[in-house]
């Protein structure tokens, strides 16, 4: 069983993150709002994410953190997402890289308590490209002495302007073997690392979510923490969908849950219209219908171990939660009519930024055919 602590309480250390995170929240809008019109990130917010101890808070009490557990992490970066949905999308890459070394340092002994240890005293910011790289990976790794020269382009790098260790991969045509994806972890300040500022975006625009090009880095033979067959689905990838998906779609859930008060609180100007109360039944009935789909996703991390399966129940999770939170946006456009057009209203910011929901993987087309294939008995050891 996931040996995650399951109980949305106080901490060991007297933090009441939920709370913390709802004063926090609050106090983001403001730099949200800029970061939104002007393309920038959410610096300040993040810093005061570092200051709170909310960047340390998934690490173990044992090796110096906040000891939250995993379903307080998913509430306050579901409050988090309601205030300010490019800070808590952001937060929300560094907080599933710090609760994957968590669980493996529980469940399987595993040697990543210097990682966690430096999270929780140097409040070091991880910086993920697990979602644009995926099973196949991208970019070259060259062997040389002691080491790989890895060249690459890691695009929707989101809180890249103030990560200071990049998680990331690189394709090694081995020539004895198929080629084979290598796993690794270089500080931002490597020589040949650059962030190139691409994030020129829709919505969720204060993340920061720039290309990090790595231009022959050299990776020393000792950073490399795993090899794997490229395209296929390995543990590490089964165990990332269980810990990362549900903590990402919190962020979702937290902004349709801002979507839907909006909505109601300008509908309460025409409140006694009949059909307005059928669109916002109908709009409550679609963030019910998120929330619960992110329960199950929960709760299956909690309760699962990483393989198939559990893939398969978080990845049908996070396409309903997907299918039902930007239903909630729809409605909500539709019950503020032609105004919800201006961005005064605030609205159509919040439209924006919940469209992001769309493209975090398994995206629905895969999601269906893995599960397809589950339930028809197909061999998966040959994915």
């Amino acid at each position: 069983m996931l040996e995650l602590q399951t109980t949305p309480t106080i901490q060991q250390e007297g933090i009441d993150w939920l709370s913390l995170a709802e004063a926090l929240g609050k106090q983001f809008a403001v730099s949200e709002a800029e970061a939104d019109q002007n393309d920038w990130f959410v610096t300040d917010n993040i810093a005061r994410l570092k200051s709170s101890g909310l960047v340390g808070a998934g690490v173990p009490v044992e090796l110096g953190g906040g000891g939250a557990s995993y379903s307080d992490l998913c509430a306050v970066l579901r409050i988090l997402g309601c205030h300010s949905s490019s800070t808590a999308l952001a937060f929300s890459m560094h907080t599933h890289q710090v609760m994957v070394p968590t669980w493996r340092w529980r469940n399987q002994n595993a040697p990543v308590d210097g990682l966690l240890k430096r999270v929780a005293t140097e409040q070091i910011l991880i910086l993920s490209s697990g979602g644009s790289d995926w099973l196949r990976s991208s970019g070259t790794a060259v062997k040389v002495e002691g080491g790989f020269l890895v060249t690459a382009r890691k695009v929707f790098a989101s809180g890249a302007p103030a990560a200071n260790l990049l998680m990331t991969s690189a394709v090694y045509e081995d020539p004895e073997r198929e080629s084979t994806v290598l796993h690794f972890a270089v500080p931002m300040t490597a020589q040949g690392i650059s962030i190139e500022p691409t994030w020129q975006a829709m919505g969720m625009r204060g993340t920061g979510s720039h290309d990090v090009v790595l231009s022959d880095v050299f990776v020393p033979d000792a950073a490399v923490a795993l090899q794997r067959e490229q395209g296929k689905w390995h543990f590490i990838f089964h165990l990332i969908s269980m810990i990362a998906i549900p903590l990402v779609y919190s962020v979702y859930v937290g902004v349709a849950e801002a979507v839907r008060d909006r909505a109601v609180q300008l509908a309460m100007k025409r409140r006694t219209d009949e059909h307005l109360c059928y669109m916002v039944g109908g709009l409550n009935n679609e963030l019910t219908a998120a929330k619960l789909a992110l329960e199950h996703m929960i709760s299956t991390a909690i309760t699962s171990q990483p393989g198939f399966e559990t893939t398969n129940q978080v990845m049908t999770g996070r396409a309903l939660v997907a299918k039902a939170v930007l239903n909630v946006a729809d409605l909500a456009m539709e019950i503020a009519g032609g105004s919800a057009f201006y961005r005064k209203l605030g609205l159509e910011k919040l439209f924006r930024d919940v469209q992001g929901v769309r493209y975090h993987p398994l995206r629905e087309e895969a999601q269906r055919k893995l599960s397809g294939q589950l339930a028809l008995g197909w061999n998966m050891s040959s994915l």
